[in-house]
């Protein structure tokens, strides 16, 4: 039984209009914060206790993160956390590489002294949210960097195409950004980016984008290539 202090973060607080969306964001966050895994069932007895709300409600995100394809449903089991396959990621992060390498690179041409402000005060977050040891916090800050470069990036096409992968995007860094030492060589190939940035360097900022992606990549799939080949171990050793 999970403690009442770990539910606290994902009770959702009652606004009428908002609701909904409330309740899907906070089992989105228990998600990509690693209260539960992939292949992990989402029993909705549970779900109501975490997040404090009705069964109704529950069901509606439910439906709403299925089509983000963060959860499957599964006949006779329900509503499971999706997993991604080594392969799935490999080709996630090659999309990745390609449109954040872009979004840099139109950043650099296009953004505004206030949009690179931002970017920056954004990467001042995310150093900050390091100390505080919390993965939520992590990775919202994280999320917001990127969100602060497409939007200097201004590029519509491209924000919509990320938007896609967005769940399965969020999900995998959750993971990268777990493994040990992970945290700070990422935080320096931001700065990096950040620099080409500043000087609107825009070949040095494509580079260092696609660069900071590759190495997110080379870790995620590691991880999941270890857990796949760990549940294949268990499985055998199973069987009759």
């Amino acid at each position: 039984m999970k403690s009442q202090e770990v539910d606290d973060d994902f009770k959702v607080h009652r606004v009428a209009a908002v609701l909904r969306h409330s309740v899907t964001e906070s089992i989105r966050n228990a998600i990509l914060a690693g209260r539960f895994h992939p292949g992990d069932r989402l029993p909705e007895r549970e779900l109501c206790e975490m997040t404090g709300v009705s069964r109704t409600l529950v069901r509606e995100a439910l439906r709403q993160l299925e089509t983000e394809r963060l959860i499957k449903v599964i006949p006779h089991r329900g509503p499971v956390v999706e997993t991604i396959t080594p392969e799935q990621a490999d080709g996630i992060y090659r999309v990745r590489e390609e449109l954040e390498g872009l979004a840099s690179q139109l950043f650099a041409q296009r953004a505004t002294a206030e949009q690179l402000g931002a970017l920056k005060a954004a990467y001042k977050e995310l150093d900050a949210s390091w100390s505080n040891q919390d993965p939520l916090s992590q990775l919202k800050a994280k999320n917001n960097f990127y969100r602060c470069l497409l939007e200097g990036a201004g590029n519509e096409a491209l924000s919509n195409s990320l938007r896609l992968l967005n769940s399965q995007i969020m999900l995998l860094r959750s993971m990268s950004m777990a493994a040990p030492g992970r945290a700070a060589k990422s935080l320096a190939e931001l700065g990096d980016l950040l620099k080409a940035l500043e000087a609107k360097d825009e070949k040095a900022a494509r580079r260092a984008g696609a660069r900071h992606v590759r190495n997110a990549a080379a870790i995620a799939i590691e991880l999941l290539r270890k857990t796949h080949d760990d549940a294949g171990t268990r499985k055998a050793s199973a069987a009759p």
